[in-house]
């Protein structure tokens, strides 16, 4: 059966061509929509908080070990939350982990106060625990709605609504810091802002629907079971320790956030005051958008063979990582811990500032080029929601246990330098390992139609 055939199961009836209409309520174009945008509102404005470095506080080690609490816990609640998701469903599981976003950007606009990290700490500690169950749901949605054909364009359509959050929220320090280029720390109305945004995507994660409601334009739904159970979750996510396929993912999962902090901090938090951290952020996070969309269109559209599509992603992804923490590496040798700039850059600084600006500006290229490419490798591992929440969550855990050693690193000041070479060895290390596990599991001959057992020819 050739492939255009494939494209029209299901088309017979009335209420399978109904199904056709790409802006229904339960299509997986509005439903991977209504998930960029909530996370647009709650971890788009953390990005952007958290990329003005020290969550824009002068000394960044408050920042530092509410992150760490919060990676922590997010490792562990991660990797539970697609067992969550599948037990809970998706209202639930995103009102629980979008509400604690607030709570994280009140606890700075407390500390702008009282100066007491406990606080910060704590609510760290606790969007952790949101963020696992957010990013897993988040994972199983966005992997799972669209046909395996598309899956590449609906990733970078989710990471731009989602990193338009990080453009939006570095205009908002950018302008409500303007006059304070010497500012140590960011004022009141900054942190009021984001957490008007998050409390918006709270109320927007009760618009995602289940799974089993979402049809495809096929006529298929993206999972057949309505709610699982803790047996059957508890036995599924401790097979994850041992699926061959998870361990591959290991090294780029535990990197694909551990770059975070030595970007945030040692990077932009040190070569630029604070209205041109804010500034950079619009960049950063608008590069992501860029590159999602290329990266994405590379996995979908490239070659007709979906393994080739893959592997040249891979490929693409390596030359450019290697390239950019090259010119890195270029830049961390004008400066270290012991031996900061006289002087921190200005926006307005003309050739000064324009080279550590355009590789601040790659940082953000390649992040989502990075991270598009796994979540694509991922979703090529299977079609169905149940299955790749868990792999979502396994992903995001292991990355969020990355991302707590890196910030603790940076806490005790390991050198510059030193966090410059660990993550681009961790690039190195993870793009071959992702080669190899797509030319094994990605498979192109055959494709299951929705969730039925039966298989068609693909040409």
């Amino acid at each position: 059966m050739g492939s255009q055939e494939v494209a029209e199961l299901g088309t017979g009836s009335p209420e399978n061509r109904r199904t056709r209409r790409i802006f229904r309520y339960n299509s997986p174009l509005v439903q991977v929509i209504l998930i960029g945008i909530v996370c647009f509102c709650c971890p788009g404005m953390f990005n952007a908080l958290s990329g003005m470095g020290g969550g824009g506080q002068v000394d960044p080690t408050v920042a530092n070990n509410a992150i760490t609490a919060l990676c922590i816990t997010a490792a562990l609640f991660s990797i539970l939350g697609g067992g969550i998701y599948n037990i809970f469903g998706p209202k639930l599981t995103l009102l629980t982990g979008c509400s604690t976003y607030v709570l994280y950007a009140g606890s700075f606009l407390y500390y702008n106060h009282q100066h007491r990290e406990a606080f910060a700490i704590i609510a760290g500690g606790i969007l952790g625990i949101g963020a696992g169950l957010l990013w897993a749901s988040q994972g199983a949605i966005m992997t799972s709605c669209p046909s395996h054909d598309r899956k590449g364009t609906y990733i970078s359509l989710f990471w731009s609504i989602f990193n338009m959050g990080g453009v939006i929220g570095g205009l908002i320090p950018f302008v409500l810091n303007f006059h304070r280029n010497e500012a140590a720390s960011v004022n009141d109305a900054t942190y009021i802002g984001f957490m008007i945004f998050m409390s918006i995507g709270t109320l927007i994660s009760l618009l995602i629907l289940h799974p089993n409601q979402v049809i495809r334009n096929d006529g298929s739904k993206c999972t057949n079971i309505k709610y699982s159970n803790v047996f059957t979750e508890a036995r599924e996510i401790l097979k994850l320790f041992l699926d061959w396929k998870m361990l591959l993912i290991v090294p780029a999962s535990w990197s694909s956030n551990f770059f975070y902090s030595y970007q945030f901090n040692n990077v932009n938090g040190v070569l630029f005051n604070l209205r041109t951290r804010g500034f950079n952020n619009i960049f950063y996070w608008g590069a992501q958008m860029i590159g999602s969309l290329f990266i994405g269109y590379i996995m979908d559209f490239s070659f007709k063979n979906r393994r080739k599509r893959g592997l040249f992603g891979i490929a693409i992804v390596t030359i450019v990582g290697i390239s950019i923490w090259g010119g890195g590496l270029a830049n961390q040798l004008h400066y270290d811990r012991h031996n900061l700039p006289s002087r921190r850059l200005d926006f307005e600084d003309g050739s000064d500032f324009i080279g550590p600006f355009i590789l601040y500006f790659s940082y953000g290229l390649l992040d989502a080029m990075f991270q598009s490419m796994v979540y694509w490798v991922i979703g090529a591992l299977a079609d169905d929601s149940e299955v790749l929440s868990r792999y979502a969550g396994f992903y995001k855990g292991v990355q969020g246990a990355g991302a707590a050693v890196s910030f603790q690193m940076d806490t005790q000041h390991v050198t510059f330098l030193s966090e410059l070479i660990a993550n681009w060895a961790l690039l190195t290390i993870s793009c071959p390992l992702m080669f190899l596990l797509v030319f094994q599991a990605v498979k192109d001959k055959k494709a299951q139609v929705g969730n039925k057992s039966n298989e068609v020819e693909l040409q």
